[in-house]
């Protein structure tokens, strides 16, 4: 039985040479991705544009195409990681409008945001990423619970930049549980300082894009930015301050209250894991998973789950992320419900 095939013609206009050459890619391969992702073929002309395949990849990929034309528009370079937000972010809204056509929140829950950091402004992508920032946004207290490469952290840490350069905060506080994965402290080089960076430097790494390394130098030395091992938090009340727990499936049940118990007055926190990454010792309870079972419903604090096909990394990430879900229901390993349908079902 074969499958029907359609071709469709694509015009994008206006034709402007520079921006069909950062469409299509250097010999090609931006062209060649979308072509692989959607197991379609596409033939290009100028600015015309033939489209051969499944129907539905057709309209999908004359969708991306013309969103990607659109954002070169600002002279925005087409990079593999755009090409593949773009693909998700046209399949979630196209499905999302064949479910439900006359939702009222239909419009509201795409409509763009942008968070504006000195050097870049982020754009929250696919409707997690859009409900964390708005949720981030409105409440005090926030948890980004899913996979690695999601956005959790990065997302957390241009919320807090842009909330301090606007003034709403006067400092930031970025903090991890050093708990180590496979290695321990004690075998790394330096002192306390020393060991720990590690450990805090996909913060610093986010901190350095929004603001410029030299900017987030001078913001330490006066004590505006402070990034620290949850320990350091102990006995501390933060006031007017925006606070970042990262990796926190990492802490143990005492850690995660007393962390919660430190926010003071005008200040936000946001608390970001990924339960099926558990380095603590075989025994002892992680803090995350216990908190949402005592927590989540209470007003005031905002509960966000991401799932694998919110992953922005390489496209394998996210079938990795679906294996290893699938595995660890067939053994029944996982921390979660292992009748849940996804390890990051709200089940737990």
């Amino acid at each position: 039985m074969t499958t029907e095939q359609q071709t469709q013609r694509l015009i994008l206009e206006p034709e402007n040479t520079h921006r069909l050459a950062n469409l299509c890619g250097q010999l090609n391969e931006n062209i060649h991705q979308i072509e692989k992702s959607l197991a379609i073929e596409i033939r290009q002309r100028g600015n015309m544009f033939q489209l051969s395949g499944v129907p539905s990849s057709v309209t999908e990929a004359a969708r991306v195409l013309e969103t990607l034309y659109a954002n070169t528009a600002d002279g925005n370079p087409v990079t593999p990681d755009l090409i593949h937000l773009t693909l998700r972010d046209t399949g979630v809204a196209a499905a999302i409008q064949v479910e439900q056509p006359t939702a009222a929140q239909d419009t509201d829950e795409f409509k763009p945001i942008l968070i504006k950091t000195p050097h870049v402004s982020v754009k929250p992508r696919g409707k997690h990423q859009r409900r964390y920032v708005e949720s981030i946004q409105t409440l005090d207290i926030n948890f980004g619970i899913g996979p690695a490469g999601t956005g959790k952290t990065y997302l957390s840490v241009a919320c807090a930049v842009e909330a301090l350069m606007q003034d709403k905060v006067k400092r930031l506080l970025l903090v991890r549980p050093a708990v180590e994965a496979g290695e321990k402290l004690g075998f790394l080089p330096g002192d306390l300082s020393q060991k720990i960076d590690p450990y805090l430097r996909p913060l610093y790494d986010a901190l350095y894009e929004m603001l410029g390394f030299e900017k987030v130098t001078r913001l330490i030395e006066k004590n505006v930015i402070e990034v620290a091992p949850l320990a350091y938090m102990r006995g501390r009340t933060l006031n007017g301050s925006f606070i970042i727990l990262d990796e926190s499936q990492n802490t143990t049940v005492s850690q995660m209250k007393m962390f919660l118990t430190r926010i003071g007055f005008g200040s936000t926190a946001v608390i970001t894991g990924d339960v099926t990454q558990i380095d603590l010792p075989k025994g002892t309870r992680s803090g995350l998973v216990h908190v949402i079972k005592v927590l989540e419903g209470l007003n005031g604090i905002g509960f966000n789950y991401f799932d694998s096909k919110d992953v922005v990394r390489h496209s394998l990430v996210q079938r990795i992320v679906e294996a290893y879900d699938a595995y660890e229901k067939k053994t029944t390993i996982s921390p979660l419900n292992p009748d849940s349908s996804n390890l990051y079902d709200r089940d737990y």
